[in-house]
């Protein structure tokens, strides 16, 4: 591919319960989407998951009318070791040498990333925290995991596991108030913060406080119809979630948080967030602004295909 000749890239988001591809053409500095394509994540087959993304890419090429690179944005780490797939949402990829499996697949030059941290790389490159010296991109969906950006540069960190706040435990002071319990996490470890402030968390601490198996948008539903235990819920998911975040600023100090994944759809969080983060930090410490995303649920995959333009053009 020489200089005149379009450019395009496909960007692939990898969640617990979706894949989504876009495909992008480069005009100029920017990347705009011409093909989107969504379906279900193949949870346990690993022949089954490549012959998807397969399908998906070859689809996004007659679309774009190219043979694109492509970034793809994991779930997990990679063990620096082995080159293995260390995912606790998609057990398919799970000990698997996901990336080499997929360059083998694809034939043709694949960057892989956390999803998280393309969510964030979005995010801080033309996304809500375009030109804000440091950001926090924070997605709460089926996990909760995130990514940290400095001068819209993604820091990784030396085991590339940098933004992982998920799986902080959550503290004592948080659980005993309300009898939460210490809940296993797929990850191996006990009592992480995404058991507790994801989607799925959510839905548990209503069943905790007696109610029913609902979604996050059913027991907003159920708060604004007048449900008390909704409203509890609600409450109490909040102020766990704001004093993840809070410990966020006390560790990184970003200039802006922006919130992804399913979660990050639920209005009342930007309005309730900012007071309760507050009452988890000591006086002059100021909180950052709390930021829906630009991209939507398409910010994953378009970190993505930031992450494989820049391998591409670094060289």
């Amino acid at each position: 591919m020489t200089n005149s000749e379009p450019r395009g890239y496909h960007g692939i988001d990898i969640g617990g319960t979706k894949i989504e591809l876009v495909a992008f053409a480069e005009e100029g500095h920017e990347l705009k989407e011409v093909h989107r394509e969504r379906i279900a994540t193949p949870g346990t087959d690993f022949a089954e998951f490549l012959l998807a993304i397969q399908g998906l890419v070859g689809r996004a090429d007659k679309a774009l009318g190219l043979r694109a690179p492509v970034g793809v944005g994991l779930p997990g780490v990679i063990d620096s070791a082995t080159g293995r797939q260390l995912s606790s949402n998609v057990p398919a990829l799970n000990g698997r040498a996901v990336a080499h499996a997929l360059k083998d697949a694809l034939e043709r030059p694949v960057t892989i990333g956390n999803d998280c941290q393309c969510f964030a790389l979005s995010e801080a490159q033309g996304g809500a925290a375009h030109g804000q010296p440091t950001m926090f991109g924070a997605i709460i969906g089926t996990g909760a995991g995130g990514g940290y950006c400095v001068d819209g540069r993604l820091q990784r960190g030396a085991n590339g596991v940098a933004g992982e706040w998920g799986h902080w435990p959550l503290p004592a002071a948080q659980m005993l108030p309300h009898a939460l319990p210490i809940l296993d996490c797929p990850c191996g470890r006990r009592g992480c913060l995404e058991r507790y402030v994801s989607g799925p968390g959510m839905s548990g601490l209503h069943q905790h406080l007696g109610g029913g198996d609902e979604t996050p948008l059913s027991i907003v539903a159920q708060a604004r119809a007048g449900s008390a235990i909704a409203a509890q819920t609600m409450a109490l998911h909040a102020d766990l979630l704001a004093h993840a975040l809070a410990t966020l600023v006390l560790t990184l100090d970003p200039h802006a948080i922006v919130l992804g994944g399913g979660l990050s759809q639920l209005a009342h969080l930007y309005d309730q967030l900012p007071a309760a983060m507050r009452r988890h930090l000591f006086p002059g410490v100021r909180v950052p602004p709390i930021l829906p995303p630009k991209f939507g649920d398409a910010g994953g995959a378009r970190g993505a295909a930031l992450l494989a333009r820049q391998q591409l053009t670094a060289h």
